[in-house]
């Protein structure tokens, strides 16, 4: 019998903490396994906005420190993904009823002076009379101001992180559930549960990034007492058919004091969110719920001219957002900073709590600080000037690499180029190679998704199911029939 394997550090949970977890101390010479019980990216960190952003609104709860980490760590992620992430405008149109004109023009001052910012374009006045972005909002709306954030593919952030963790060294386990850790002498000694029945792996360190299920693990897989409070707050979205035609985004406020954003996505479509609602169910399958909805079409048809209609949605999802309990009234006003706590008894625990998708890499160096008095040997901070897979080339360089890939490859036409580069960046053109006509990329599934790049998501991005595919790895599942995603289930299945 193989004796188990001993780790440097074990992750549970494979979301965007755990995955950044992992790849930062793999980058540092550490061993590292991570063991996700479903697919990577399956719970809420596929379920955001898709931004990353200092939090404009968070300055009026005058959370400083964290806008400021947000905003400068806007730019550092846009220079490491700039496939994946790119710079977004949104439009803020003033309404009478809310906040004043000189208010908001102070708090985008601040926004556009706390990160040192040099890459996005600062804060403007529109006149919306005169500009393109006013011909979809009531006329009542004559004026807005316009400011600089960015977008970015969420789940396809984890999976990238994953991957280039395993290619320094870690061994990422999906539909692997940790049900059982326990302290053994100077070890962890964890027991794993996957399709093949269960098997245990030791570990000198045992991080938690378990997301809406992180007390739940303290409690019942680590079997200790959760000193620390976790409040769940659902996040809803709706996808509807494209409700303007130009490429900036909205940022609305409400008479509940809340905002939402209306922002264009995957082309064809217009992204609306987000609820901020606690939580009391199982997180496993959060939806989002008729009212969610109602409320955010009415919110968005406050402003638009053309009330939104429920059968202008196509797609809904929902995330459990794991936040810190900071005893905040309402989930608007609870905290969106992390909180990392170290039991520091040997072996040593840490439990990761809260967190934006856009701090996720500082918190991970946040993370590993925590941990180095436990790995003296381990090398330096490493991931601020780092590329994740595929982002090797300037935040500028995306229409080159678009023309450079149909130029190699000329069957692909514009969109479909497009998209591989804003899936794959450079990476596109080792998923193709060798092709010299759509047929030799074997099976047709439909939107442009043919064999070969299901063959690349499997072999290089951990994927297993249509599923993982059309709505984590890539967002297809809006592009294709439910006959064609159940004909690539099947030949999945096959394999």
């Amino acid at each position: 019998m193989n004796k188990p394997k001993t780790y440097d550090i074990m992750i549970i949970g494979g979301g965007v903490n755990g995955c950044g977890i992992a790849r930062d101390a793999a980058g540092r010479g550490l061993s590292v396994g991570l063991a996700e019980m479903n697919d990577l990216a399956s719970a809420t960190s596929s379920a955001s906005t898709k931004l990353f952003h200092g939090g404009l609104r968070y300055l009026e709860y005058y959370k400083f420190r964290l806008v400021r980490e947000a905003l400068v760590e806007r730019e550092v992620l846009l220079k490491a993904m700039p496939h994946i992430s790119w710079p977004m405008r949104f439009v803020l149109p003033l309404h009478k009823e809310m906040r004043p004109a000189w208010l908001i023009r102070l708090g985008l001052f601040m926004y556009d002076s706390m990160g040192g910012r040099k890459i996005l374009p600062g804060t403007r006045t529109l006149n919306l009379k005169q500009d393109e972005v006013g011909a979809p909002l009531k006329a009542k709306f004559a004026k807005a101001f316009e400011y600089s954030d960015c977008w970015v593919q969420d789940s396809r952030l984890v999976v990238l992180n994953a991957r280039d963790a395993a290619e320094r060294g870690a061994d990422i386990f999906t539909r692997t559930k940790v049900i059982y850790a326990e302290r053994e002498g100077d070890l962890w000694k964890i027991t794993l549960s996957d399709t093949n029945g269960e098997r245990e792996v030791y570990a000198k360190a045992l991080v938690n990034a378990g997301g809406p299920w992180v007390a739940d693990i303290v409690n019942n897989a680590v079997k200790l007492d959760a000193r620390e409070g976790v409040r769940l707050v659902r996040g809803s979205h709706i996808v509807t058919e494209t409700l303007f035609d130009h490429d900036r985004a909205y940022f609305f406020q409400g008479s509940d004091n809340r905002i939402i954003f209306a922002i264009p996505y995957e082309d064809d479509f217009t992204l609306i969110g987000t609820t901020d609602q606690d939580h009391d169910g199982d997180p496993a399958n959060p939806v989002c719920t008729e009212a969610e909805a109602d409320y955010l079409r009415k919110f968005a048809s406050e402003y638009f001219e053309r009330p939104i209609q429920k059968s202008d949605i196509v797609w809904s999802f929902s995330g459990v957002r794991p936040l810190y309990d900071d005893g905040a009234n309402s989930a608007t006003e609870a905290t969106r900073d992390y909180v990392i706590t170290l039991r520091d008894e040997s072996p040593p625990l840490l439990n990761v709590f809260g967190g934006k998708i856009t701090t996720y890499r500082r918190l991970s160096e946040a993370a590993l600080a925590k941990l180095a008095p436990f790995f003296p040997d381990a090398r330096e901070e490493w991931t601020k000037h780092a590329h994740l897979p595929g982002g090797d080339f300037p935040v500028d360089g995306v229409q080159q690499q678009i023309e450079k890939l149909v130029k190699s490859f000329p069957f692909l036409g514009h969109f479909w180029a497009r998209r591989l580069v804003r899936t794959y960046g450079t990476d596109a053109a080792k998923l193709l190679e060798g092709a010299t006509s759509k047929k030799d990329l074997g099976e047709d599934f439909g939107g442009t998704l043919t064999e070969a790049e299901v063959d690349w998501l499997k072999d290089h991005e951990f994927a297993k199911t249509a599923e993982d595919i059309l709505w984590r790895r890539t967002k297809l599942g809006l592009r294709l029939s439910s006959t064609e995603a159940e004909w690539l289930d099947q030949c999945i299945a096959r394999q």
